[in-house]
């Protein structure tokens, strides 16, 4: 078995914890293209995103950035994680938006855009993973909700509102369901997500691989979802078999050779801790096991 350091720091979740082994996997990034298409139905926090940031031209840039914050709180040292939530919360909290139809200044660090923000992120991992086969059983599901109670603290979320559990999620998804709808500013997102801007060589490589990722991504929203932006999806089944084989696709790709793209969490991750920690799916159910026994692991 592979050494595992006891010295080093495990960071904001650890080795131990279900976030570690889910996060490695290939399908958080179909899962981060669902997130964006659901972010972008609360009209109030894609107005933020809309009227802060250059999303037309910066949106791969955008996208990066989601993915090394969730990288650094994943794997990175607690001092990186908590260097990165201390640095999201201060250009939050320097943003506002203006509601077009009634002139209202708002910030965008207000509690109910970063709770819509966090849930539609984190249930959107949740939802990908596992309709794509990786292993996570319900336990797993809601030991994951719980451990995301973390992040929601370090953008800035008092930790005691954020759902813990399918349930509470679901509870949530619902109370909020009635604020969403698909304006401008969500049909820009789709529109971009679709057909992103690119070097004229990389159209073929746009409409082969990319444009069928968003597709995957948009298909395996909430039926609702679909509704609002008047585009169908096919049959749930269908979406299922194909998120399975688009999962079981990339889980073909040797992990070595994934993390090998920068900026290298988990490759920094396992040098500082020993090559034991490397996150599999097989280790889950061993992992959670182990936190369930009295006195050991963190307390969620």
């Amino acid at each position: 078995m592979a050494a595992t350091r006891t010295d080093g720091d495990p960071g904001l979740f650890g080795p131990g914890s279900v976030t570690w082994q889910a996060h490695g996997d290939p399908m958080m990034w179909v899962a981060g293209v669902r997130a964006l298409y659901l972010q972008a139905l609360h009209p109030r926090a894609v107005r933020g995103v809309m009227q802060n940031s250059d999303f037309r031209r910066d949106a791969w840039g955008r996208l990066m950035r989601t993915a090394g914050f969730v990288g650094t709180t994943t794997y990175g040292t607690t001092e990186a994680a908590e260097r990165a939530g201390a640095r999201v919360r201060k250009i939050h909290s320097m943003l506002g938006a203006t509601d077009p139809d009634t002139g209202e200044r708002y910030g965008v660090d207000e509690p109910a855009l970063l709770l819509w923000v966090h849930c539609a992120e984190i249930g959107s991992y949740l939802h990908v993973l596992r309709r794509s086969g990786f292993p996570l059983t319900d336990a797993h599901a809601d030991r994951y909700l719980a451990e995301h109670r973390h992040s929601a603290r370090l953008v800035g979320l008092d930790p005691a509102s954020v759902p813990a559990n399918r349930a509470e999620l679901a509870a949530y998804f619902a109370r909020v369901r009635p604020e969403l709808a698909a304006g401008a500013d969500a049909h820009e997102v789709d529109d971009f997500l679709l057909r992103p801007p690119t070097h004229p060589l990389l159209v073929p490589a746009r409409a082969l691989l990319w444009r069928r990722v968003a597709r995957l991504a948009y298909d395996s929203l909430p039926p609702y979802a679909h509704e609002l932006y008047g585009r169908s999806a096919p049959p749930p089944a269908t979406v299922t078999r194909r998120l399975r084989a688009t999962g079981t696709l990339l889980r073909l790709v040797p992990a070595r050779l994934r993390w090998q793209l920068p900026p290298k969490h988990i490759l920094r991750a396992m040098a500082r801790l020993g090559p034991g920690v490397r996150p599999a799916p097989y280790k889950i159910g061993r992992q959670a096991a182990i936190l369930d026994r009295p006195g050991e692991g963190a307390a969620d």
